[in-house]
């Protein structure tokens, strides 16, 4: 048996190595970083920089359809159906597993291997508070995660677009902010304050680190869901709540690419007005379906002119291979970089596809789409509790890199190769 003595010594010396681990983490990293000249991006030798790359979707911002479910499409959703199907503890120990497995350093070396450059790495706002998300209310939990991405990119020579894809209120008011179907986000101070003191938190910890290529504040503001009149009147809520964001940014960092979004799923940047106000921002636009042609993009590429700016397709997919083979011909016949969205899901439509455990559908999928509107109606609904539970470790532990199916058409019509 070891004496309690030496116990004691190696815990402190464990104890001092994470501390200093977690200093260097925001201590600046020598080297140069990503610039903007006119409508293109400089890397760090001073060439050209094209953004090629996928999205980390569902890991820190898990969405119903990438499990198979339909009603159930938001975290909060689906955490709580979990809860009701397998109980809270079995919901934390899901969450865990399923953070810890779904990207891993293979899934990053993978990503580089195929040829990409860029990972764009949406995240949930609470993963820097303590309030409970995913199993956790641990607000360092965030930095945990992505100083592990990071380090991850640095090794395999990608680099990170940061994303709050899911806003204090919901920027968006529909599932993919995780909110409350409505952008409260521009109507509530309290949560504008939230927004900007947790941007400049990030910022402040990865301010000399070059990996990372920039901030992108917020994913797809203000929905088409509502009237005209509404979303023109939450419009010109946006581009201020940017500018307070970036100058409280620019207190604590004045190295990293500021990346905003349009409005209306990242689509109209009519309510922009004042493109100049800092000298270190580019714009993201998104595109799903539609023609796949110069034409259908012509307002990004006319706003990308007028500016002066870069343009960023952060998200497109979910389309044939075709379509996104030419799509991605177009764009860099217009220097429009790209990043794919998702790099993994269940089955297919994503670089690595994740299989379904057997009886997925016929218990978990079922009890997702059931009628849970009561707690009777909840326990008529549950499936047995052993198995349920068991299902859902089986969907983490087949979501690890080398349980998952890799998608060579997909990746090639992307513009990668999987020829490696």
């Amino acid at each position: 048996m070891i004496p309690k003595v030496i116990l004691a010594v190696i815990s402190l010396l464990l104890t001092s190595a994470l501390s200093v681990q977690a200093v260097n983490a925001a201590e600046p990293t020598k080297g140069k970083f990503i610039t903007i000249d006119g409508t293109s991006l400089v890397g760090e030798n001073g060439k050209p920089y094209y953004i090629v790359g996928t999205n980390l979707g569902n890991w820190l911002n898990p969405e119903g359809y990438m499990f198979g479910f339909k009603k159930t499409n938001c975290e909060w959703m689906i955490n709580e159906m979990v809860c009701e199907m397998a109980g809270p503890d079995a919901a934390r120990e899901f969450w865990q597993k399923f953070k810890d497995d779904y990207i891993t350093e293979d899934d990053i070396a993978f990503i580089s291997k195929c040829g990409a450059n860029t990972i764009r790495l949406p995240f949930n706002y609470k993963l820097f508070t303590a309030e409970d998300y995913m199993g956790m209310n641990d607000p360092q939990e965030g930095f945990r995660l992505m100083d592990k991405v990071i380090g991850w990119a640095k090794k395999y020579g990608l680099h990170v677009i940061l994303d709050m894809h899911d806003c204090p209120g919901g920027q968006t008011g529909d599932n993919i902010d995780n909110g409350y179907g409505y952008p409260w986000l521009f109507v509530s101070e309290a949560s504008q304050k939230q927004f900007i003191d947790i941007w400049t938190k990030i910022a402040t910890h990865f301010a000399g680190e070059p990996a990372v290529l920039g901030y992108e504040l917020m994913n797809e503001p203000i929905a088409t869901t509502f009237t005209k009149e509404v979303q023109e009147e939450l419009n010109k809520k946006l581009e201020p709540l940017y500018k307070k964001a970036v100058a409280a940014i620019r207190t604590v960092d004045k190295n990293h690419i500021i990346l905003l979004g349009g409005s209306q799923w990242n689509s109209n940047f009519e309510p922009f007005t004042d493109w100049k106000f800092d000298n270190k921002i580019m714009y993201t636009c998104h595109r799903y379906g539609g023609n796949a042609t110069k034409e259908a993009i012509g307002s990004f590429i006319a706003f990308r002119d007028k500016t002066g700016l870069p343009m960023y397709m952060g998200e497109l997919g979910h389309n044939t291979d075709k379509w996104q083979s030419d799509f991605v011909k177009v764009l860099r016949e217009a220097n429009i970089g790209y990043t794919f969205w998702p790099y993994k899901k269940i089955e297919s439509s994503c670089m690595v596809g994740i299989a379904k455990p057997e009886e997925w559908d016929r218990t978990v999928v079922k009890f997702s789409e059931a009628d849970r509107n009561s707690f009777d109606a909840i326990r008529k609904a549950r499936p047995d509790q052993a198995t349920a539970y068991k299902l859902l470790m089986q969907f983490a532990e087949n979501s690890k890199f080398q349980n998952c199916n890799p998608q060579p058409a997909y990746i090639s019509s992307i513009g990668l190769s999987f020829g490696f």
